[in-house]
C-alpha cells in the first residue's frame, strides 16, 4: 500500500515550491527553488495520474453496480482493465519514491585506463572510450577531453574526459569496474583468443558549492610536457601536478600547451575524486554494503566480459547477456545493459524497503 501521508505531503511540498518561486526572490534562491521543483515534478504527477485512475475506479464501480444494464456492462469492462493497469501504475509510483542519489543528475569525469594486456588492452580501452562517446552522443551530452595518453599502437594507456548532459551519472554509475575482453589480435597470427582488460570510473562532478578546496592544501608542480617514449613536446613547464595533502590524492595534466588550462583541468578532475570519497565516507552503509549491490562502483570488480568471437557482452552482475556485441560498442546498444542494470537495483531497493516496513 502506497504511504498516503507521504504523497500528500509531496503534493504540498510542490505547491509550497510554486507558491514561493512566484514571489520576488534573489537569482540564487530561484535557482535553488526550481531545481527542488524539477526534482519533484515528475514524482508530483505521477500521484496525480494514480489518485485519478483510484477516483476513476471507485465511479466505475458503482455504475458496475447500478440498474442499468447497459452502462453496468460497459463500466464492468472499463474496470477490468483499470484494475489490471493499477498494479504497473502503482509499482511506477513506488520506483519514484526510492531515495534518490544526490548525485544522479550531476555531469561526469569518465576515466578508462588500459589493465592487463599490454597493446590489445590499450586498444580496448579505446573502444570503450568511444563507446561511452557515443552514447553520450545519442543522448545528447557534451564530452570535452581533459587527458589522454595514446597506445603504442592505437587506443588508450589512459583516458580522461568530462561527459554532461541531463542524468549523466545516474545512467553511467553502474559502469565502474574492471571490464574484460575475449578476441583475437590482429598480430596473433596463430588464431589463439587473447583476454585483456580496461579499468573504468565514473565520477560525479561536483558544483561549486558540493566541495571546497583549500589552497593550503595543494602542492603543485610544474614540469615540461613529454610524449610518447619520454620526447619532450615542448619547451615550457606546461605540464602540472596537484596534490591534495590531506588525502594524497594525486591528479597530473599535460594535454594543454598552456600551463593554466593544464592547472583548470587537473583541478576539474581532483574535485570530482574529492567528491566521490567524500560521498563514499558520507554512506558508510552503502560502502559496508557495496559488495552486494548492483553499482558497486569498485574498480577491482570484473563487471563485464566482451566476447568477440561469440558476439556476446556478459555482465556478470546481473547475469544478463546479449548477442549483440556490435551493437553495444557502438554505443546505441549500450542502453540496453544501462536499463537492465537500473531495473535490478530499483527491485533490490524495493526490496529492502519492503523488509524495513
Amino acid at each position: 500500500m502506497l504511504p498516503v501521508e507521504r504523497l500528500d505531503a509531496i503534493i504540498a511540498r510542490a505547491e509550497a515550491l510554486q507558491d514561493e518561486m512566484n514571489a520576488e526572490l534573489p537569482p540564487e534562491r530561484f535557482v535553488e527553488l526550481s531545481k527542488e521543483y524539477a526534482a519533484i515534478d515528475p514524482l508530483v504527477g505521477a500521484i496525480k495520474t494514480y489518485r485519478a485512475a483510484l477516483d476513476e475506479r471507485e465511479e466505475l464501480a458503482g455504475l458496475a453496480a447500478g440498474d442499468d444494464a447497459e452502462m453496468a456492462e460497459l463500466a464492468s469492462t472499463e474496470l477490468a482493465d483499470l484494475e489490471a493497469r493499477l498494479p504497473e501504475m502503482e509499482h511506477a509510483l513506488e520506483i519514484l519514491l526510492l531515495p534518490r542519489d544526490a548525485a544522479d543528475d550531476l555531469n561526469i569525469i569518465l576515466e578508462v585506463r588500459a589493465g592487463t594486456g599490454g597493446d590489445e588492452a590499450a586498444l580496448f580501452a579505446g573502444d570503450l572510450f568511444r563507446m561511452y562517446q557515443r552514447y553520450g552522443e545519442l543522448q545528447g551530452w557534451k564530452c570535452e577531453l581533459i587527458n589522454q595518453s595514446e597506445g603504442d599502437v592505437g587506443g588508450y594507456k589512459e583516458v580522461v574526459v568530462a561527459m554532461r548532459g541531463k542524468g549523466a551519472f545516474a545512467a553511467l554509475k553502474f559502469e565502474s569496474g574492471v571490464h574484460r575482453v575475449q578476441r583475437v589480435p590482429e598480430t596473433e597470427s596463430g588464431g589463439r583468443i587473447h583476454t585483456s582488460a580496461a579499468t573504468v570510473a565514473v565520477l560525479p562532478e561536483p558544483e561549486d558549492v558540493d566541495i571546497k578546496i583549500e589552497e593550503k592544501d595543494l602542492r603543485i608542480d610544474v614540469f615540461r610536457a613529454s610524449g610518447p617514449g619520454g620526447q619532450s613536446v615542448n619547451t615550457t613547464d606546461s605540464a602540472v601536478r596537484i596534490t591534495h595533502l590531506p588525502t594524497g590524492i594525486t591528479v597530473s595534466q599535460q594535454d594543454e600547451k598552456s600551463q593554466h588550462k593544464n592547472r583548470a583541468k587537473a583541478m576539474q578532475v581532483l574535485r570530482a575524486r574529492l567528491f566521490e570519497a567524500e560521498r563514499e565516507r558520507a554512506d558508510s552503509a552503502r560502502a559496508a554494503d557495496r559488495k552486494s549491490q548492483v553499482g558497486s562502483g569498485d574498480r577491482s570488480d570484473r563487471i563485464r566480459t566482451y566476447n568477440f568471437p561469440q558476439g556476446r557482452v556478459t555482465d556478470h552482475r546481473i547475469n544478463l547477456t546479449l548477442h549483440k556485441l556490435e551493437k553495444v560498442l557502438a554505443g546505441d546498444g549500450l542502453s540496453e545493459v544501462i536499463d537492465a542494470l537500473t531495473r535490478e537495483d530499483q527491485t533490490r531497493r524495493l526490496a529492502a524497503v519492503d523488509e524495513a516496513k
